[in-house]
């Protein structure tokens, strides 16, 4: 009987949110530990609470609002196609973008500035989503990547508000994952009024997850719908005439465990090319410090972006601990290792690099970026390596043979060109939801 009882409430979608409610109202004061951890190693963490527990209403405008989620700064990236057609075609809309992490943040304002809104997305609780919901009170709501959080989804339905999952992706892991509170699960995505999915693999396994087959489109990836400014090729190339006529290898959005394994690689790439520079940039602004110091202690020498000294040709090591700079610095570079993948913290974007033509390097753990990553592999655009010793022999290997760089990159960049499109597709389904209302 215990046994019934206890799957009769877990198949039943409104008890199983309702559980899910409790058990985060009553992770609150670990919540608050987190935030206060990870204010202790980034102070902006600190900060702006009152919009995390939707203490504060979000920002309202006289217009119709257009409200656009981007977890942190990856997503808002991906966005920025959609942002700026949005706001070309809507300029009797207001565009309101929320994000959850600082760097997330941060980037919002250095990309708009004023031009449009943006806060935190409060905390899945009730209290706090409903009055950011009423607040705001957005025509349509656009949600980048798959984030599901039951109260949101459940909130917005009950408020009329058309949700857009844009961009979404569902791995097989993921969607097991998600398979282990099915009633929950499925009643989230059908409460959705647009599914845009990245694949149809991704659309498949929505699909069978429980989401109406009718709304879920393959549109494709709008991580694809790079652009950069025309300018930067220009600047990276006054830049790097600054540096004088040396090899440059670039390893960006390092994680904890990888900055020891690329200084160790760039020694033996050193024996080979000794006028290396190689530019570090560490994933998030918190461990800036820690990697000017690794590389100090580890015997090179080395120059802090922030400080904005001359690279001369002693500097060994330049460690970029400004925000907003990656694509310039990509720029510079002849070879670009893409970070967060040689850990099992699931790889970043390697785009950026691909897009300026450079060949890219990826460690194996890939899993957040799988499918452009294998797309990128399959097409010699990019190559898998696994230690310190494949890193620095694929590195030594590139800087020896010019073409094969040089091949990498047009086979990279010929891969994104065939791969646009997404941001229009998209846009033709989202107008529906926002010229109805």
């Amino acid at each position: 009987m215990l046994s019934f009882l206890l799957d009769f409430r877990l198949a039943n979608e409104t008890a199983l949110r309702h559980l899910y409610s409790v058990i985060f109202t009553l992770a609150i004061p670990f919540i608050l530990l987190r935030l206060l951890w990870r204010g202790s190693r980034a102070p902006a963490y600190f900060k702006r609470w009152d919009e995390r527990f939707g203490i504060k209403p979000a920002p309202s405008s006289h217009k119709p609002v257009i409200w656009i989620h981007a977890v942190s700064m990856g997503e808002v990236e991906a966005a920025r196609p959609l942002v700026d057609s949005l706001q070309t075609q809507y300029p009797q809309h207001q565009i309101l973008i929320t994000t959850m992490t600082p760097t997330g943040s941060a980037r919002v304002l250095s990309l708009y500035g004023n031009t449009l809104l943006h806060c935190y997305l409060p905390y899945d609780l009730p209290f706090a989503v409903t009055r950011f919901l009423r607040s705001a009170n957005p025509v349509v709501g656009i949600i980048m990547e798959t984030e599901l959080w039951p109260n949101l989804i459940h909130y917005a339905s009950q408020q009329s508000v058309p949700l857009v999952l844009a961009n979404a992706r569902l791995s097989a892991r993921s969607a097991a994952g998600y398979q282990r509170v099915a009633a929950l699960s499925q009643t989230m995505l059908q409460q959705l009024s647009l599914i845009a999915a990245q694949s149809q693999d991704d659309r498949k396994r929505l699909i069978a997850l429980g989401a109406d087959k009718d709304k879920v489109h393959a549109v494709g990836n709008l991580k694809f719908e790079i652009s950069l400014p025309a300018s930067l090729s220009e600047e990276a190339e006054a830049l790097r005439t600054l540096w004088g006529n040396r090899p440059v290898f670039i390893a960006a959005s390092t994680h904890e465990g990888e900055d020891e394994i690329i200084l160790n690689a760039s020694r033996r790439i050193r024996a080979e090319f000794p006028d290396l520079l190689l530019i570090l940039v560490p994933r998030h602004p918190e461990r800036f410090d820690k990697v000017a110091a690794l590389s100090q202690r580890s015997g090179f020498k080395i120059l802090r972006r922030s400080e904005q000294g001359m690279c001369t040709r002693e500097i060994q090591v330049l460690v970029v601990d400004t925000m907003g700079e990656l694509p310039l610095f990509y720029g510079t570079a002849d070879i670009a290792f893409v970070g967060g993948s040689l850990v099992p913290r699931g790889g970043h974007n390697l785009l950026e690099p691909a897009a300026l033509g450079r060949p890219v390097i990826i460690g194996p753990h890939y899993f957040n970026f799988n499918e452009i990553s294998r797309q990128f592999l399959a097409a010699n655009a990019a190559i898998e390596i696994s230690n310190s010793e494949s890193l620095a022999d694929t590195v030594i290997e590139l800087f020896k043979s010019p073409q094969k760089r040089a091949d990498m990159g047009q086979a990279g960049q010929q891969l994104i060109h065939q791969s646009q499109g997404a941001g229009q597709r998209l846009l033709n389904l989202i107008k529906r939801h926002i010229d109805v209302r």
